[in-house]
């Protein structure tokens, strides 16, 4: 059966960016650390490639925040920007932005095509859904749009990866949710050097 899955690297106290987000620092001062574990010394070791794995193959498409995309803010205009991950994105699938404001697909290399949708996560959700053909939907982030596909009822389960790393403030990935929502039961504990894998089943 399709799965929605959330997949978020996140500090020990709960940030998933740190504060301070721009060009120069995507996920906020500090915010880098705890995505180590798939960039650093040990992106090799055979359980963060699992998760890698996990994470990004078989994907049918892929549902992302418009500051996950980049720093443009308000009105798209003349920007050329085309993502942080230069011609040929790792997501191989349709990606579907929220934003709202209006701008074309933009089709790069390997498959992915970033579509910017203005009416919200259920309408992004409805599209990834119709492009993925039955395939799993990643959500990828960042906060907000977690937060919103999570809010909608959207999310089958979430994987953190869990950093040793206190950012002390920034955006949290839960923030503003009622005590006991989402319900969750943990499904499954990987560990390697310097992180925590967290799998949790979103309960209904």
């Amino acid at each position: 059966m399709a799965r929605t899955n959330l997949s978020m690297s996140i500090s020990a106290d709960g940030y998933v960016a740190g504060p301070d987000q721009s060009e120069e620092n995507p996920l906020g001062v500090g915010g880098l650390a705890v995505h180590d574990w798939h960039i650093g010394p040990n992106k090799d070791h055979p359980v963060n490639q699992q998760v890698m794995s996990d994470m990004l193959e078989g994907m049918g498409a892929t549902i992302m925040g418009r500051n996950m995309f980049g720093p443009i803010r308000g009105e798209w205009a003349e920007s050329d920007w085309r993502g942080w991950w230069g011609d040929t994105p790792p997501y191989h699938c349709p990606v579907f932005v929220l934003t709202h404001h209006r701008r074309d697909p933009i089709e790069m290399k390997g498959g992915t095509t970033f579509h910017f949708v203005t009416d919200g996560i259920e309408s992004a959700y409805a599209q990834a859904e119709a492009a993925a053909g039955g395939r799993d939907i990643s959500i990828a982030g960042g906060a907000s749009c977690a937060r919103q596909a999570i809010q909608a009822g959207l999310v089958d389960e979430i994987d953190l990866q869990v950093a040793p790393v206190i950012l002390g403030s920034g955006e949290r990935l839960f923030d503003g949710f009622q005590p006991g929502i989402p319900k969750l039961d943990l499904v499954r504990v990987l560990h390697a050097p310097g992180v925590a894998h967290l799998r949790y089943r979103v309960t209904r």
